[in-house]
């Protein structure tokens, strides 16, 4: 179990209601660990460190006691002029050579032949880094028996040459002392950290504990908020640390603000839409049963149906809406659609009502499929409702022409609807794309939602959607520019940023 995690069951329940959950994810624990991690790994590297230096200062006493015990039995040592070597080292010096209760001591004296003149075999020769050396005492460490060592070691050479035969002198002496300074210099230092090191660690702790105290009061001011209170948070209220959260969070709540009040705004005006078709039934329906003509009976019925065919359109496109903004959060289930064979299909279901009103409606695309990536069912709302739009605004024996075009060169795809008829004053043309608006004067029937259902769909596919006199007359073209494959799904991330 972590330490921050044993730390945190002291804060009680106010961290039992934090962790609530299997994968809750805690900041507070995660603080607590970056800051106690560090710690913890540098405290046995601490150790070692002291542990190091306090053995380097056990050995600067004793190695300087080696090496007046060196500089001693060196001054005992005679070289004669025929290079013979001699040393008068008495017992009384080899006594005090011995006379050390903790450690074994050992010296040696040898020749340039390499006799042993005085003191002790087992001393290890010196390495060939330590006899270049001349004049200088030198520590190594060895061993002597499996037990540690410490060596002094002295070269001597005549008339000091740097070369040649030498005279080895050296003392070394076990480890006993040094070890016991290095040890009460290490427990000194050590022992104190061990009240200090839990000391700190509840500090960290109290210090984190009130350093985000603030997000605990951020939170109980978040949830002491009634559920329709949408008013921003005062940044300046809150730690600098969080105040990017907040601002993220005030945009939130006013977008979401902003999206409400348009569904109640929706919402009422689709209530007011939808009260006009379903009185006049009501009235159709009443007048057809209170009729005793047959035919002022039919006639009356014959309206209600009007009428209910009018309130189901309106239905339908309340819901083609309805669709469109919530698929605005499900742009990631596009798919590609073949726009030729769409635009064929949408414009079959129209052929009746295009007939029926004496229209010559036709398409104009090519004989190879143009993909798109979109959403197959708004697509297709879209088409049938320029089309639809289109049909109802056209005089009798007028035409109405769907086309498809795919322009590589500016990377794009173009969907356009032309009709005949009266067309849409430039002042207007903006104002039609609100939802339930129509142009004054029009006598043709219709809810309104046409064209915003198209602009709605087009956005959500990254395209845009513009209205411009017909080219070859009388009458309106509405043009649908949508990203081509390749660059579809950038268009629709920049809607979303953008929304």
């Amino acid at each position: 179990m972590r330490l921050s995690r044993l730390l945190r069951r002291l804060r009680g329940s106010a961290d039992e209601a934090g962790s609530a959950g299997a994968g809750s994810f805690s900041l507070f624990g995660e603080i607590l660990d970056w800051m106690l991690a560090p710690l913890l790994f540098l405290w046995p590297i601490s150790i070692i460190l002291t542990y190091d230096v306090a053995s380097h200062i056990a050995n600067q006493p004793y190695d300087q006691a080696l090496a007046d015990q060196v500089r001693a039995i060196s001054r005992q040592i005679r070289i004669a002029a025929d290079g013979q070597v001699s040393i008068d080292l008495t017992s009384s010096a080899s006594r005090l050579l011995r006379s050390d209760t903790e450690d074994t001591i050992y010296y040696q004296v040898v020749s340039p032949d390499g006799r042993l003149l005085a003191g002790d075999t087992e001393v290890p020769a010196p390495e060939e880094e330590i006899v270049q050396r001349t004049g200088k005492i030198v520590f190594h460490d060895a061993d002597i028996h499996g037990e540690d060592i410490r060596v002094a070691s002295l070269i001597l050479r005549r008339n000091g040459v740097s070369e040649g035969p030498y005279t080895l002198v050296q003392v070394a002496e076990t480890r006993n002392k040094r070890s016991t300074l290095s040890s009460r210099i290490v427990s000194g230092v050590l022992l104190p950290q061990f009240a200090i090191i839990p000391l700190a660690v509840l500090l960290v702790w109290f210090g984190l504990s009130r350093g985000i105290a603030p997000l605990g009061e951020l939170q109980g001011l978040i949830r002491a908020r009634r559920p329709g209170d949408l008013s921003p948070i005062v940044p300046g209220s809150v730690p600098e640390e969080v105040r990017p959260l907040i601002i993220a969070f005030n945009d939130m709540m006013a977008r979401l603000d902003t999206l409400l009040h348009a569904q109640q705004y929706f919402i009422a005006d689709a209530a007011h839409q939808m009260r006009t078709p379903l009185a006049g039934l009501k009235m159709q329906i009443e007048l057809a049963t209170s009729e005793q003509e047959p035919e002022q009976a039919r006639a009356a019925m014959h309206r209600a149906w009007q009428g209910a065919e009018r309130a189901a359109r309106l239905i339908n496109q309340l819901l083609s809406l309805a669709r469109a903004d919530a698929s605005s959060e499900n742009v990631h289930s596009f798919s590609d659609v073949d726009m030729v064979w769409l635009v064929r299909e949408s414009v079959s279901d129209c052929v009746p009502l295009a007939l029926k009103k004496g229209l010559d409606l036709g398409v104009d695309v090519p004989d190879v499929p143009v993909l798109l990536a979109g959403n197959a069912v708004l697509l297709r709302e879209l088409i049938t409702n320029l089309v639809d739009n289109a049909i109802k605004y056209s005089l009798s024996g007028g035409q109405v022409t769907v086309a498809v075009r795919a322009e590589p060169e500016q990377n794009r795809l173009r969907v356009s609807v032309t009709d005949n008829g009266p067309g849409i004053a430039p002042a207007e043309r903006e104002k039609v794309f609100q939802r339930f608006y129509r142009v004054l004067g029009s006598s043709a029937e219709g809810s309104g939602l046409g064209l915003a259902i198209v602009r709605e769909v087009a956005e959500l596919h990254g395209g845009t959607v513009s209205l411009e006199d017909n080219p070859q007359g009388r009458g309106l073209c509405v043009q649908v520019l949508f990203p081509a494959p390749g660059t579809a799904q950038a268009a629709v991330d920049q809607f979303e940023a953008q929304s």
